[in-house]
Formats: C-alpha cells, structure tokens, sequence
C-alpha cells in the first residue's frame, strides 16, 4: 500500500479537490493523476462502497459527511483546501503530464484568479469532443482557481458558479472525462439529472411552464447541434443535442407530477 503524500502546509501551492460518492470504481485512477499536487483532499459524501480506503492510500485528507445539495459538498471541500490554489475535479476525469506542467505554470505566472480548462469527453473509447452543454456535458470549466476566487450556488445538480478577481487565459492541455462507458448510461445521467432539477423547481415553486419548456428543446438542441457544432461528431452529436434539449423538459413534467 502506497503511503499518502505529505508536504507542509506552509509551502503548499496547490491542492487538488476530488468530490466523490460512491466512486470506487474509478477513484485510484483519478487520483494517481494527481500526484503532482502539493496535497490531495477527497471529499466523501454519503459513500457506502470503498471510496474511502482508497482514498487513503493517497491522501490523509478526507472529509466525510451527507450533503443534499451539491453546491454545499463542493463548497466544504474548497474550505477544506490548504493551498492557495485549488484544482477541482471529478472521479471521471484524469490530469495528463502535460496538463500538470501547464497548471502549475498557470498558477506561478499570476496571469489571472481562475482558469477554464478545456475538456476531452469520452463516451466508452469514443472521443465526443463537439457539441456538449445544456446541462448535459462541458467542452470546458474552471477547475483551476485561486482560493477564494470559485464559489457553488446551492442547487442539487449544475449549481451556479460565482467568482471574484479577473480570469485567465483558458488552458491549452485538456482534462480526460470518462462522460460513460455506453449510450445506456448517458440515459441514466439524463433521468438522475431531471429528478435532482425537479426537486429543485418544485422548492423554487416555479416550475415554468409546458409551452416554455416545450421550445426549449428545440432552442438547446440548435445550440449543442449546430452552434456548438455536435453535427461534427454525427449520430453521437445528434444524441447529445437530443439529450440536452430533453433535460428542461423532463425536469419539468417531473416537477408538476412527481412528488420526490
């Protein structure tokens, strides 16, 4: 068994952030890609698999809990941060070599408080790079930050971001995301994400209405299929259009007619 990294908190630069529930499947992966940061913090939220010793064969630093609403879990492990910068990601993704050198000159060269980094998303060993957003996948987001400078709205699922200081050149290098391993499973993100946007209407007791959300999904799959060029990837484009442009809809009929 590996012993976890240690670096003294006076000199840390950067601490990597990994939120997880339930992730042991693909924990020891991310993580071993993330050696490079002065110090590793895994936030476990209500796991019940291995997630945790795994976890601790890299790092001490593991902050347990239950958390209902993902800005919240977020938001604890960036307190639970030690180093002025913070690199957020999820147990899908993975920091190649290169991306690692690039971040920690990012961070040395005080160009900016947050950076966007460009996102490689992958559907089983297919390589989707066009089309992704509406809720459904991100061609890019701000992993990297400064302390301070990224602060999670409190939504259950794709909370808001806010940020303080001035942005960054975006990344050259780009972070791997397993999005899924087959079409099956982008379907089940697709449901798991309505209900959590569902429960989320229903508390912000407007839920919009049928017509509105009938139109978006035109408007959103326009804007994954053609403005964001998903027509590039084929009939894999034309699946995430499609799914991006359900996700409002489903959101919405979960709320009106489903009580949790």
């Amino acid at each position: 068994m590996r012993r976890p990294r240690r670096t003294p908190r006076s000199i840390l630069r950067l601490s990597a952030l990994v939120v997880v529930r339930n992730e042991e499947r693909q924990l020891a992966e991310c993580l071993e890609t993330l050696r490079f940061a002065g110090e590793i913090v895994v936030v476990l939220d209500s796991c019940t698999d291995g997630s945790k010793e795994i976890a601790a064969t890299f790092t001490d630093r593991l902050i347990e809990g239950s958390w209902p609403l993902e800005g919240a879990r977020r938001n604890a492990g960036i307190e639970a941060c030690s180093a002025a910068w913070v690199l957020e990601l999820d147990a899908d993704e993975r920091v190649s070599e290169a991306l690692a050198a690039e971040i920690m000159v990012a961070i040395d060269g005080h160009g900016g408080d947050w950076f966007e980094v460009p996102v490689d998303n992958y559907v089983g060993e297919r390589l989707v790079r066009y089309g992704w957003g509406g809720s459904f996948g991100r061609g890019a987001h701000a992993a990297l930050f400064r302390k301070g400078a990224k602060t999670w709205g409190d939504d259950r699922v794709h909370p808001a971001l806010s940020f303080e200081g001035t942005q960054g050149m975006r990344l050259e290098n780009r972070i791997v995301h397993y999005m899924d391993r087959n079409i099956s499973g982008l379907i089940r993100k697709l449901d798991s994400y309505s209900t959590a946007r569902a429960a989320d209407l229903r508390e912000s007791g407007d839920i919009g209405s049928l017509f509105h959300n009938i139109r978006r999904i035109f408007s959103r799959f326009y804007k994954c299929y053609v403005a964001r060029r998903g027509y590039r990837e084929g009939a894999y484009g034309f699946l995430i259009a499609l799914l991006a442009g359900l996700y409002p809809i489903l959101s919405h009929l979960k709320a009106r007619f489903e009580d949790e």
